[in-house]
């Protein structure tokens, strides 16, 4: 069974084509003034609480985005792979940064400034139009996954997370995907504590749902994964 009979774009943001249909001038305004920058894994790509200076790019590698509780903890809410664009909800609202980005593993980021957006969202309208579609989408995967955090057991949540990553971090349409990420990342994402997910994923190893090789996970069952994630 492959991901392509699940409804994971319920879960996916689709921001990375809000620069199609510019002008060449309203290209080049961007593409002039872009500064592309290397980032080391765990290095913060904006933070929570700051002003908005620019639309970032990811050009390569992942990023999380996440709030945090008054406990310190790291709530992640969305996992950014390449292609995909942040940053531009505070400019267009005019506040602070809502959440924190950061990398996940070493990343090139290309940066917009602030004021070179705004000029080319002032006098854009496919930018705007384009932009307001995907703010409805990202609405509405927001509200996707604050049903699931709500709703489904933690068994749920699992199956359902490693289905989103195996998405996330398939390259070039490969099926034999790794997935490498944290146990303190995996459970921040499905909101439980890291020795629950540690004995999920024992369970789903045993199972023969998935196989490990330290950090990285190998989805051997999507079926399986997918009636224990409730996939609708």
């Amino acid at each position: 069974m492959s991901l392509g009979n699940l409804p994971i774009e319920k879960f996916i943001f689709k921001n990375n084509s809000i620069f199609n249909d510019l002008t060449n001038d309203e290209q080049n305004i961007l593409q002039s003034h872009m500064v592309t920058l290397k980032y080391k894994k765990g290095q913060i790509v904006f933070q929570e609480g700051a002003f908005a200076t620019g639309v970032y790019i990811l050009k390569k590698g992942k990023i999380k985005k996440f709030k945090t509780g008054v406990d310190g903890k790291e709530q992640i809410f969305y996992i950014c792979k390449e292609g995909e664009i942040l940053g531009y909800h505070a400019l267009l609202s005019e506040e602070c940064y809502s959440d924190s980005a950061v990398t996940m593993e070493n990343c090139i980021v290309s940066i917009i400034p602030k004021e070179y957006f705004i000029k080319v969202l002032n006098s854009s309208s496919a930018l705007s139009n384009h932009l307001l579609k995907n703010l409805s989408h990202e609405f509405g995967v927001l509200i996707n996954t604050i049903s699931v955090l709500a709703q489904k057991s933690v068994g749920e949540r699992l199956a359902l997370m490693l289905l989103i990553l195996k998405d996330k971090y398939r390259e070039n349409g490969v099926e034999e995907v790794n997935i490498i990420l944290s146990r303190d990342d995996l459970a921040n994402l499905i909101g439980t504590a890291k020795e629950t997910l540690v004995r999920l994923l024992r369970d789903f190893k045993n199972e023969q749902l998935i196989k490990t090789e330290g950090q990285a996970i190998m989805l051997l069952d999507i079926k399986t994964l997918a009636k224990i994630a409730n996939f609708k």
